[in-house]
């Protein structure tokens, strides 16, 4: 089984990354491959609602979202994590986000998804619910933990001595392991849940 994790932060080894660090020692415990991409540094162009994925099947700016792409399908889960900024999630992962989802085609029904965020004070919950509803309006459950998932600290390293919020993030993970786990004991005695025809309604 396999987790991608993006992380939103900018800064290498800061305090977003002391949160993903603990799901990682966890998800290596638990047998589960993961891989982290720092993305928060990267020159990423936000979508221009041009259409063309829908053509070609990728992105038109052919850069770290058609990267991703193949990454995210292979993938039974996915973790966002993201500094906050202004109670929002780091710009550039947004960006990303939006390409990301609206130019791949595939299914995501049942691919696991959980947002991990980290503040100084404030935001924290702002910034989960915007994450959250990439996996919401996809199809793919979302993993909860102990508490909303989220560390504090503002300078590099301070969190460290969020003892809280890093149990909170290995709670996250063995929970992230046991439902990846379970739904692949689903899909194999039961299938995917029935599918329709997407309805739109558009007058609204």
């Amino acid at each position: 089984m396999k987790v991608l994790i993006l992380n939103g932060s900018p800064r290498p080894n800061g305090n977003t990354s002391i949160a993903t660090r603990e799901m990682m020692q966890v998800f290596e415990a638990e047998g589960i491959e993961a891989e982290e991409i720092r993305v928060g540094s990267l020159e990423v162009r936000g979508c221009i609602a041009c259409g063309t994925c829908a053509e070609k099947g990728a992105c038109v700016f052919d850069d770290i979202v058609n990267e991703i792409a193949p990454k995210f399908e292979e993938a039974d889960g996915l973790v966002l994590a993201t500094p906050v900024y202004y109670a929002s999630a780091n710009g550039t992962l947004v960006s990303l986000l939006d390409r990301l989802f609206y130019s791949t085609s595939f299914d995501k029904t049942m691919k696991l998804g959980a947002s991990v965020v980290c503040a100084r004070r404030g935001g924290c919950s702002a910034t989960f619910d915007e994450l959250n509803k990439y996996f919401t309006i996809s199809n793919m459950p979302v993993a909860s933990s102990q508490y909303w998932n989220c560390v504090h600290g503002r300078e590099k390293g301070e969190a460290e001595m969020d003892e809280e919020g890093k149990q909170t993030m290995r709670v996250l993970a063995r929970n992230m392991s046991f439902l990846m786990k379970s739904i692949a004991l689903g899909r194999e005695q039961f299938g995917l849940p029935e599918t329709e025809e997407h309805l739109w309604t558009h007058f609204i």
